[in-house]
């Protein structure tokens, strides 16, 4: 172990092969996400720390609304506790970013941070601001508005109640209200709109819950006038789970917080008071007055029929046989202009793609690390498990596209597997846990994925090129569980809990 975990030390001088485990979908929850397609709707949810998010609300949001959902948490959770291990600091921070990520895996919420540091409890948001350096961190949130473009924006914070919480908590509210309208100025940060466009969200809400109110007693006997009550006790019969059954397996992924939660069933009222925005007619739809149809961008009604289209014909029973209507809309999509939707929607599309077809791609190492100036060895996998037939096309690696594999016509359940060495750049990016050494790098290199271990395979479909970014994985065999996937810094790290100096050693990345 103490081997292994030493290994974790040359993270500054080498790139890991690191993976998430397959996703794989049932027809209904493939139908879920054509459902989702067809909706242009957006909402970014702002708090201070990992665990502040109110899941319930994000999983309704993304599922229910099928919006896309946004959590942006200032900070990355380092000054707080740890239930699970010895680890605290910045190697916390790391635990609970990757809890933050997995909790997004299951509400269907994407993640996302700023550079604010969480240096513990603060009782007043003026101690946080002298320490995150106010402006810095309302730049970051204003941009994250501008790139996201959310058409609400939701506090899990209230801001007007300074000094009564966590000043941290207090400070969130205050920079997403300062935001929401700074966004849309463009004389705030102009030097962002070299790349972006001003934005202007339609409303900003405050999420009320029962603990501000120093109990459940209490809240039941409050005067909640004033707030939106928003029925959130969803079932999703495409999922089989319940609103709050998605959102507590949220929540129980924020382990080192001692946030493991119980499920639960039938109506739910989540609390809602409207800041700034017009007021609600319909208090049971937060997007009321916004389009979230296709109709909202310029050609896109056509594509919103032809979603329309495929919801109404889906074949669950056969579900390759909806990959010439996907093709047919992800062809729609890419002559769009450019725009946030068309970006998020030809991944969605991608993404079914893969599902409908039960395509299997994959690079593989069996060595954890790779250096620069190395020569390292893969196994590529392509395994088509429908009658669809799909034409493979080419692979790039580190920017090389590889010749030693041949370009073939997949028929169903056949499996190309060839193994080949290539020799990493010496211009590669070394890995690293980049937020700490360089948060401001950090925070804008979030919003795009790093190219370092990606590959991009092209496929053709019903002569339809479309390419597919994946990230190289690290597979190995362990004798008694079978084949295994290295996950994430965390899993290392809880293997040895009590090895403090090894792990006080891995703090230095």
């Amino acid at each position: 172990m103490f081997n292994r975990l030493k290994y974790l030390i040359l993270l500054a001088v080498t790139l890991p092969c690191s993976a998430q485990k397959p996703v794989k979908l049932t027809p209904s929850e493939i139908y879920h996400k054509v459902e989702k397609l067809n909706t242009l709707a957006s909402a970014l949810y702002i708090a201070a720390h990992p665990d502040d998010e109110n899941t319930r609300l994000i999983t309704y949001l993304s599922n229910k609304e099928h919006a896309e959902t946004s959590y942006l948490s200032l900070t990355r959770g380092n000054g707080g506790q740890n239930l699970i291990s010895n680890e605290l600091g910045d190697v916390l921070g790391i635990i609970r970013t990757q809890e933050l990520l997995n909790a997004r895996k299951v509400d269907g919420g994407v993640q996302y941070f700023s550079t604010a540091n969480d240096f513990g409890y603060s009782k007043r948001p003026g101690e946080a601001y002298d320490k995150w350096q106010k402006e810095r961190i309302l730049e970051q949130v204003v941009y994250t508005i501008r790139k996201l473009q959310p058409d609400i924006i939701v506090n899990r914070f209230d801001h007007r109640t300074e000094g009564t919480t966590h000043g941290h908590h207090t400070a969130s509210a205050q920079l997403s209200e300062l935001a929401f309208k700074d966004a849309g100025n463009k004389n705030k940060f102009s030097n962002q709109l070299k790349t972006l466009k001003t934005f202007e969200p339609k409303r900003l809400f405050f999420n009320a819950s029962w603990w501000f109110f120093g109990g459940k007693e209490q809240f039941a006997k409050a005067d909640k006038s004033k707030y939106i009550p928003l029925e959130i006790g969803i079932y999703y019969p495409l999922l089989g789970k319940s609103n709050q059954e998605i959102a507590s397996l949220s929540r129980s992924q924020h382990q080192s917080q001692g946030f493991g939660d119980m499920s639960s069933r039938g109506s739910d009222i989540d609390y809602l008071e409207l800041i700034y925005g017009p007021k609600l007619n319909n208090q049971q739809n937060l997007f009321e007055g916004i389009d979230t149809s296709w109709n909202r961008i310029e050609n896109g009604k056509p594509i919103g029929n032809k979603i329309s289209q495929l919801l109404e014909n889906f074949d669950f029973k056969t579900p390759e046989n909806n990959v010439n209507a996907l093709v047919e809309i992800y062809s729609l999509i890419e002559n769009l202009d450019n725009s946030i939707w068309k970006e998020r929607k030809l991944n969605e599309v991608k993404e079914c793609i893969l599902f409908c077809t039960g395509l299997f791609i994959e690079v593989s190492s069996d060595s954890q690390f790779i250096s620069p100036n190395e020569t390292a060895y893969f196994k590529f996998e392509l395994t088509n498990r429908s009658n669809y037939p799909i034409e493979f096309r080419q692979v790039n690696i580190f920017g090389e596209q590889l010749k030693n594999i041949n370009s073939v016509l997949l028929s169903n359940n056949e499996a190309k597997i060839e193994t080949f060495s290539l020799k990493v750049p010496n211009n590669l990016k070394l890995s690293k846990a980049e937020y700490l050494e360089n948060p401001e790098e950090s925070f804008y290199n979030q919003f795009k994925p790093s190219d370092e271990l990606i590959y991009h395979i092209q496929l053709k479909f019903n002569d339809i090129n479309i390419t597919f970014d994946k990230k190289i994985v690290y597979k190995f065999k362990d004798e008694v569980k079978g084949q295994e996937k290295l996950l994430n810094l965390a899993e290392i790290l809880y293997e040895d809990k009590d090895n403090d100096e090894v792990v006080q050693e891995a703090i230095q990345l």
